[in-house]
């Protein structure tokens, strides 16, 4: 079954937009568990316009399911990540400045950069992903870092999708595969919403976990969140069966 974690940074944007603590945000990652989501995703920015640092350290305890923590790793953010110690840490390249993130790593130019970032989070008996465009060829760059997947920056996918490009999806299958040669498990994130995430399962039906925030947040002003959740988790669920059928795993 492909796991459905939360990304919380839209609600500690619209907290932060008025001060105080309305939403709550450890009430809502309390709730979204609740509700059926099999883990939480936050990233953490130098500048802490959403997530803060301080909120790391307070939603760690009450992380029942999985916590994924995204983020640069920076000396600052690698200190945050040890200290708390989350299920996952997916490394992203973000700039300072970057409204959202917008692209995979260079695999080629930070493959050393990230390896030593990953041994030092696998001492510590935590899991890693790292950030990865659509591209067959960085895979094996990867894997060589010693991570335990890579996570698809889907963002591009979410575009070409909603023009009815449906093409789009190929490289993402193509480096689905390699991952998987690779024994790497596959994440996703980045403009995922109700609908297309159930063309990017069907296709690519080795994806292990998707982040979703903003799209999800954003559904959830019209549908409700307990909703919003419980339609992902429908949607993934049927597709997942689906294929799992046709592959001969369940009859």
């Amino acid at each position: 079954m492909v796991k459905l974690s939360v990304n919380l940074n839209k609600i500690a944007t619209l907290r932060n937009a008025r001060g105080g603590n309305i939403p709550n945000l450890l009430q809502v990652a309390v709730d979204v568990q609740k509700f059926g989501c099999q883990g939480i995703t936050i990233h953490p920015r130098p500048d802490e316009r959403h997530i803060t640092y301080k909120d790391v350290y307070n939603i760690r305890s009450i992380i029942k399911t999985e916590l994924n923590i995204e983020g640069n790793p920076t000396d600052k953010f690698m200190e945050l990540v040890l200290n708390v110690k989350p299920d996952q840490v997916t490394f992203v390249p973000d700039k300072n400045d970057a409204i959202t993130s917008n692209s995979g790593w260079d695999m080629i130019n930070y493959h050393h950069f990230l390896t030593k970032k990953v041994k030092k989070l696998k001492i510590h008996g935590i899991k890693t992903s790292i950030f990865l465009d659509p591209n067959p060829e960085l895979v094996v760059y990867a894997a060589k870092t010693g991570v335990d997947s890579i996570e698809l920056y889907t963002g591009n996918f979410s575009i070409e999708y909603a023009k009815k490009k449906l093409n789009c999806i190929h490289p993402y299958i193509q480096t689905a595969k390699e991952a998987v040669k690779n024994n790497l498990f596959i994440n996703a994130g980045h403009d995922l919403n109700l609908d297309n995430i159930s063309f990017l399962i069907e296709k690519i039906p080795y994806i292990s976990e998707v982040s979703i925030g903003h799209a999800l947040i954003s559904e959830s002003l019209y549908m409700g969140l307990e909703n919003t959740i419980q339609s992902y988790l429908k949607r993934i669920h049927r597709i997942t069966s689906l294929s799992c059928k046709k592959r001969g795993f369940i009859k």
